[in-house]
């Protein structure tokens, strides 16, 4: 600081004296001025000499402070001093090319290089690196083969940016082509030199010989290490990034961020999501990929809870979220279905600039919908600057599901008036829309136009709309039917929807034969089994429920649980049938009884065929009367007796229809919208209505 001050008042008293200085004081002022690392008292120092009009005998002092500029990131300063100079060599020229190559344009870049008078190495290599660091890969390369043609010789700085460049086009031909001048010239003992040879063969997809070259490397330095763990992280090897980094450990070298990061990407590609969390939380510098990764990997990993908890940390921690970060973060409040969270993170995407992202309002507009409120997701989508076909999925979708079916086709026929083109996605979007709104006429032509109009091969997600479609619309053997005709062998997805429509509409036949498949398939997943058991108790066959759990029981076929959960007061409580652990209980069962004898009341009866055990009928009442989302809903009613806003209830399976009737009837008796999102779709009930229109 001291010598900054004296800096200061040596350059104001120049400026008193109202005269320009001698060459040698201007001289040292401006070394002075590179020392103390101040851009800005240098800047001031040049307009004194202009204002007293000194023009120095050579161009030593100029190109200092033209380097300084340049170094300092002030492309301005340096084009304006550049342009004033009576004397310019190649040092002046090679000054301002690195200004350019730093701050500037590509464009200006490329047009300063073609304008020089004379270009020497320096001229070449800051060029060359200009451009690969911006991304230019193939302009970087253009002007590597013309320094070779004008008879430069690349020096390991050219060939590092040079392989860099090839390692972001991909490019391993002309990577090889380097790499054999490297050897033939005797050339490549540079650890800089090495990494970029290690680098470009790993993300040119040639891991073996990457690891041949690092192997063979007398002078790893911590880049060398990270660019082979994130090069195994990048070709589908995370085990072996794992091993790398524990070898990494035995030898004693610490690990810095970027280790870390691709580490922890590692742990969540390999399922050792516990130990990414130890490594993070040992990890005591954490910058923001960090943060990121982690709050990436527990979305990914079904822990969205984890990842709002970590999120929360990341800001106490004043560590700045980034729009990959506050996206992750969305998805988590999406699938948990809280929209307090969701709210509370888009407020903070706002206060950081990136709401306008496509990544982040694209997300934001999913979280909204999976809330039921569309209306919130709307006005992202409609506030948005620049929209992909991502967004107005999502937006389509997000109507799709919550019942505005004819709401989302409208938007796809402006989403086609904007002259955008729809994907595979759209169209899935588009077809449940249809079979939602009951317009079979109308999905059976936008199936056809998937291929006739934009060009794009039906999946077999197109297909499994169409097999629901057309077996709710006329009968099961025509979905049957479009079954023997696909183009690929059915998967899971067809023949469970085939079981479904088969559940739906009671046909035993077709529901056996598409159980038959799924147990081909599926060996190990209960569902089949358990929609077949369901099918065959609906129409009293005990003795085929009783097969069907002996052969899930032989086979070791274990039931998934089914829950609901509901958050109140921004904490999730989580529900299961005949539930008795929730700290609660007793009062809950008691709101619930209330419940149930004011719907009865009202004209509401337990519909006790639906439940698919052979025992008496008052346990059967009892059974399907403290079911999940029946729980949940008296425990709402318990600690927001007197609210107005929805009530939103999540569960993991399909609701059933007592539970989907019951809902109807207690919207109407407690005059409050109940919003279940349930594994298929959502249902708004209002007024004794749902917004499936009981089709679901």
């Amino acid at each position: 600081m001291k010598a900054k001050h004296k800096l200061r008042q040596a350059i104001d008293t120049l400026y008193s004296r109202g005269q320009a200085a001698t060459e040698e004081a201007y001289t040292q002022l401006v070394l002075d001025c590179t020392r103390v690392n101040d851009v800005e008292l240098a800047k001031r120092l040049q307009s004194h000499m202009d204002l007293n009009f000194y023009e120095p005998n050579t161009t030593f002092l100029h190109n200092r402070l033209l380097h300084f500029y340049a170094k300092s990131g002030k492309l301005s300063y340096a084009r304006d001093l550049f342009d004033k100079m009576p004397l310019r060599d190649i040092i002046s020229w090679n000054a301002l090319l690195s200004a350019h190559a730093r701050s500037g344009s590509v464009q200006d870049l490329r047009a300063l290089f073609d304008k020089m008078p004379i270009r020497d190495s320096v001229s070449y290599n800051t060029a060359i690196a200009g451009f690969a660091n911006k991304g230019f890969s193939r302009e970087a390369l253009q002007v590597f083969s013309r320094m070779q043609k004008d008879r430069f010789e690349p020096t390991d700085y050219t060939h590092v940016s040079a392989l860099n460049a090839c390692a972001q086009l991909l490019d391993l031909r002309r990577g090889k082509q380097i790499h054999g001048k490297i050897v033939v010239g005797n050339l490549g003992g540079n650890v800089f030199v090495r990494n970029a040879l290690t680098d470009m063969y790993a993300k040119g997809g040639e891991i073996d010989k990457a690891r041949w070259l690092f192997d063979r490397m007398n002078n790893r330095n911590l880049v060398s290490w990270n660019l082979m763990i994130s090069g195994y992280l990048k070709n589908g090897q995370p085990k072996k990034c794992i091993d790398l980094f524990q070898e990494m450990q035995l030898l004693g070298l610490n690990p810095d961020e970027v280790t870390v990061s691709n580490i922890l990407g590692a742990c969540f590609q390999t399922g050792r999501i516990d130990d990414a969390g130890r490594l993070f939380h040992v990890i005591k510098e954490k910058d923001n990929v960090c943060w990121t990764t982690m709050i990436v990997g527990y979305t990914q990993n079904g822990k969205e809870e984890d990842a709002l908890i970590l999120f929360n940390e990341m800001l106490s921690e004043d560590v700045r979220p980034d729009k990959f970060s506050i996206s992750s973060v969305v998805s988590s409040c999406a699938k948990l279905a809280s929209l307090y969270h969701g709210q509370v993170v888009h407020g903070k995407a706002v206060v950081l600039g990136v709401d306008d992202d496509l990544l982040v309002s694209s997300a934001l507009i999913d979280m909204y919908c999976k809330c039921g409120v569309t209306d919130d997701a709307w006005t992202v989508f409609n506030m948005m600057p620049t929209r992909n076909v991502v967004s107005w999925n999502s937006m389509i979708n997000g109507y799709a599901q919550n019942g505005q079916d004819l709401e989302a086709l409208a938007l796809y026929d402006k989403l086609l008036q904007e002259n955008l083109k729809p994907d595979s996605f759209t169209f899935v979007s588009v077809l449940s829309a249809c079979l939602h709104a009951d317009l079979f006429e109308r999905g059976q032509n936008h199936f056809d136009s998937i291929s006739a109009v934009h060009g794009i091969t039906p999946s077999l997600d197109h297909y499994a709309c169409m097999i629901n479609l057309l077996g709710r619309s006329s009968d099961v053997d025509k979905a049957v039917d479009l079954i023997k005709s696909l183009p690929h062998k059915p998967n899971s997805l067809i023949w469970s929807t085939l079981l479904s429509v088969c559940a739906m509409k009671g046909d035993i036949k077709h529901g056996e034969m598409a159980a038959r498949h799924l147990f081909e398939l599926e060996p190990i997943n209960a569902g089949p089994y358990i929609m077949l058991s369901n099918m065959y108790a609906a129409c009293g066959r005990w003795e085929d429920v009783a097969s069907i759990r002996s052969s899930m029981k032989s086979k070791n076929v274990k039931k998934f649980a089914a829950y609901s959960w509901i958050e109140i007061d921004n904490k999730v409580h989580k529900f299961v049938s005949e539930d008795r652990t929730h700290p609660e209980t007793e009062i809950i069962y008691e709101e619930l009884s209330k419940l149930i004898k004011k719907l009865q009341e009202a004209g509401f009866s337990p519909n006790t065929k639906l439940v698919l055990h052979d025992t008496q009928e008052e346990e059967k009442v009892k059974s399907i009367c403290y079911h999940s989302e029946k729980l949940a809903l008296a425990y709402c009613l318990i600690k927001k007796p007197h609210g107005v806003t929805p009530i939103r209830i999540m569960k993991n399976i399909r609701v059933c229809g007592d539970c989907h009737l019951f809902m109807k009837f207690a919207s109407d008796i407690i005059g409050r919208t109940i919003i279940l999102r349930d594994s298929n779709r959502f249902h708004h009930f209002v007024g004794g209505n749902c917004s499936c229109k009981d089709n679901w």
